[in-house]
């Protein structure tokens, strides 16, 4: 899933007109790079949310084939933040699966080179091992986040990894925290609490699992930057087309 249901009030005026994931960076839009590494890395079928002008990104995304990938959307009529974006499609992401198979989600404002096959892989090893004695035992991994590098607009971070597992805070061997990409595998339960069609956000979810040892997290140390202001699109895109 691709969330991109975002107003993008800090892109303004940018976004005044044309969705936050259609903004142009080395040529193409922002979701257009995600589309092209999730069908490299062997994904078939895409979900994707939206809002804001969401019957832009329909137009300029069709059904997908252009990328070899079957493209559904989830509409919302008014942005129902991460979990409620996520709760409102599981319908769509877990129709296939009896409802009980992990899924990708990927924050449509940022742009990485993240090879999308490694945090899926790491969470199903995670659902058959015998977690670390002192993470209790997991039955059943819930979440696994990729986290990387606090940039400059975030020096505080948001999570911090511990023999493999996700943490709140720096915990017993004072490692440093890190952000969250906006890239996570998800169970479906994790959103089983969720009301459907109302907003909801992710971290409560997250923290939850943390306290039971549910949530696991890998760090990246490759590209990735988050897309937050003109500034940093413009940034990127010099980068990408060669000229920064």
């Amino acid at each position: 899933m691709i969330l991109a249901a975002g107003r993008g009030e800090r892109m303004r005026p940018l976004t005044d007109h044309t969705p936050k994931p259609l903004l142009k960076v080395g040529g193409k839009p922002l979701i257009a790079w995600h589309l092209e590494r999730l069908a490299a890395a062997g994904f078939k079928e895409v979900v994707i949310n939206h809002a804001h002008l969401g019957a832009q990104i329909e137009n300029a995304l069709g059904n997908g084939a252009q990328w070899g990938l079957s493209i559904q959307y989830s509409p919302e009529k008014v942005a129902l933040e991460t979990a409620g974006g996520i709760a409102n499609a599981l319908e769509l992401l877990t129709k296939n699966t009896n409802g009980g198979e992990p899924f990708l989600v990927v924050n449509g404002d940022v742009y990485t080179d993240i090879d999308f096959r490694s945090p899926v892989s790491i969470f199903n090893a995670g659902l058959q091992a015998n977690m670390h004695a002192d993470c209790g035992g997991i039955k059943k991994v819930m979440a696994h986040l990729v986290l990387v590098d606090n940039p400059a607009q975030h020096p505080n971070g948001d999570f911090a990894i511990e023999d493999g597992m996700l943490k709140n805070d720096g915990g017993k061997n004072n490692i440093g925290m890190l952000t969250f990409s906006g890239v996570g595998v998800y169970h479906p339960d994790l959103f089983a609490e969720v009301v459907k069609g109302q907003p909801a956000r992710l971290a409560p979810l997250l923290r939850k699992a943390i306290e039971n040892n549910a949530a696991t997290a890998e760090y990246y140390h490759g590209v990735w930057h988050d897309i937050g202001t003109p500034e940093r699109l413009k940034s990127l895109d010099e980068s990408l087309l060669g000229h920064g």
